[in-house]
């Protein structure tokens, strides 16, 4: 039997979406900022509608407090859920006044490609955005990178009952610390050691490379927050072709493969357990499905007669699969240049893309943790029919500790598996019927429902209003491993046929 939602539910998700808010308003000071900074006038009014909206809608939404502030595990499936929706619409504000986008819809396509950390993006003369539009659009990566439940936790929502289930919420199931507000925190001392290292790195590549001491702060700033944060937004048009570094794409690449594993193996590392580097059957997926989606890529490219040896060919097929398969987006070619690969390269970085990074990370899709585990099944699987008929199998995998492999692990696993697959090849229909190819339509989709944010062309401004949309939602429900919507679907049942 269902218990139907009460008046208070409704208060308890209005409160939490109110202090959400209020907070995101809060961190539009940062971009208003540096409005300021660069005397960019008409910027900072902007933002100033954007925390003038963010704050009073806050206001309105916590006046009326509940009686009690505990959490259960569907009121924080959805706050998380709805959240996000609620942070892509009010950080759409400032950016769509900035008349860089054609439409409000534009707008939120952006904010949502941010905030999932994806990288997607429809801003128009992006080469000419000003500095405070185009470090909120980092900002939505860093947001969105830890999570924006995450941020509440660690700094506006503290002492309550049921916090866990808002951790859940947003398709974290890992507590790093006993305490899911210590949990968070961790993550975000993490995320600034990293930040301080990787910004003064950055900073002091793009010097030698020429550029000007501010704007090598400001792209090192931005570069990190989108890397870490396993996000393709970059400062300039042509993503990370435009520094034409080597230097550069290594950097970039330490920290966007750093961001994409796992916070638990960050929080044992740091305590001197190197060793489960190598021991995690996250990681040790993680080695195999890159060397397998590196070796399908080189496999395609190595046919192009434009790479002209294979060094060329192996530097930027690696850079293209790793930053597609920690779901980050950076690009080293254009998307005409991308346009131009045959199809077994670009089927090597649809597959990075589909897998993805570890759990409990920065990164989307998948996860090699649900790979590793479904590979194990089928090794358990194998050794059960060769084994003879009173023989017992047990399967051990190592992640973070030693645990016997059970039937509700690979049960969950496969499914999440099968709905990521489903999510994908759905998106490409949509893709197909709005008059594309089916492996570029493919490739776009996955790249959207991965968070990923590589693009072969399709993701412009001129495609249909339909598949902006479809974009979007799966942006959305790829980010939140469909917690959100079995959390949203398990809702409405409860309100219709619950008592």
């Amino acid at each position: 039997m269902f218990l139907k939602p009460q008046k208070e539910d409704f208060r308890v998700i209005g409160y939490y979406l109110g202090k959400i808010s209020a907070g995101l308003g809060i961190t539009m000071l940062v971009p208003l900022f540096v409005a300021f900074l660069f005397r960019e006038l008409n910027p900072a009014l902007d933002f100033i509608s954007g925390i003038g909206v963010s704050l009073a809608l806050g206001c309105l939404l916590t006046f009326s407090r509940p009686k009690k502030t505990d959490i259960s595990l569907i009121n924080g499936v959805l706050i998380a859920g709805i959240s996000w929706l609620l942070a892509m619409a009010l950080s759409a504000v400032p950016l769509f006044l900035s008349g860089h986008y054609v439409s409000f819809l534009d707008s939120l396509f952006e904010t949502m490609s941010g905030l999932t950390t994806t990288g997607l993006s429809l801003t128009q003369d992006l080469d000419h955005l000003a500095h405070s539009y185009n470090l909120w659009r980092h900002v939505t990566h860093f947001l969105g990178g830890q999570g924006v439940v995450v941020i509440a936790l660690a700094f506006f929502i503290k002492g309550v009952s049921g916090a866990f289930s808002l951790y859940v919420g947003e398709a974290r199931d890992e507590k790093i610390l006993p305490n899911v507000i210590a949990t968070a925190r961790f993550i975000w001392l993490v995320t600034l050691v990293y930040f301080l290292l990787g910004s003064i790195v950055l900073t002091i590549i793009g010097l030698r490379l020429g550029i000007g001491p501010g704007r090598a702060i400001f792209h090192a700033v931005c570069i990190f927050m989108a890397g870490w944060d396993t996000g393709g937004f970059t400062p300039q048009s042509q993503s990370i072709l435009y520094y034409h570094s080597l230097s550069y794409e290594i950097a970039t690449f330490i920290i966007f493969f750093l961001g994409s594993i796992n916070f638990g193996l960050h929080y044992l590392v740091w305590n001197g357990r190197r060793r489960e580097l190598w021991r995690d059957i996250e990681t040790r997926t993680y080695i195999a499905t890159v060397t397998v989606t590196v070796f399908i890529t080189l496999l395609g490219l190595v046919q192009l007669p434009f790479f002209a040896n294979l060094p060329s060919a192996l530097r930027v097929g690696f850079y293209q699969v790793l930053s597609a398969h920690t779901g980050t987006g950076f690009m080293t070619v254009t998307a005409s240049q991308f346009s131009r690969w045959n199809d077994l390269a670009l089927i090597g970085i649809i597959l990075a893309m589909a897998v993805g990074g570890c759990a409990c990370s920065t990164a989307g899709a998948i996860k090699t943790l649900r790979i590793g585990i479904i590979f194990k099944g089928f090794w358990r699987q194998m050794k059960m029919i060769l084994m003879p008929e009173q023989g017992i199998v047990i399967e051990k995998i190592h992640h973070f500790r030693d645990t016997i492999l059970g039937d509700n692990q690979i049960a969950a696993a496969g499914l999440i598996f099968l709905a990521y697959i489903f999510l994908y090849f759905a998106g490409s229909l949509v893709g197909v019927l709005c008059g594309y190819q089916f492996l570029p339509s493919l490739f776009e989709s996955v790249s959207a429902a991965a968070n990923v944010g590589h693009t072969i062309g399709i993701t412009a401004t001129t495609m249909p209003a339909v598949l902006k949309v479809t974009y979007i939602l799966q942006m959305w429900i790829g980010r939140f491993e469909f917690m959100a919507i079995f959390g949203l679907f398990g809702f409405l049942i409860s309100w219709a046929k619950g008592r």
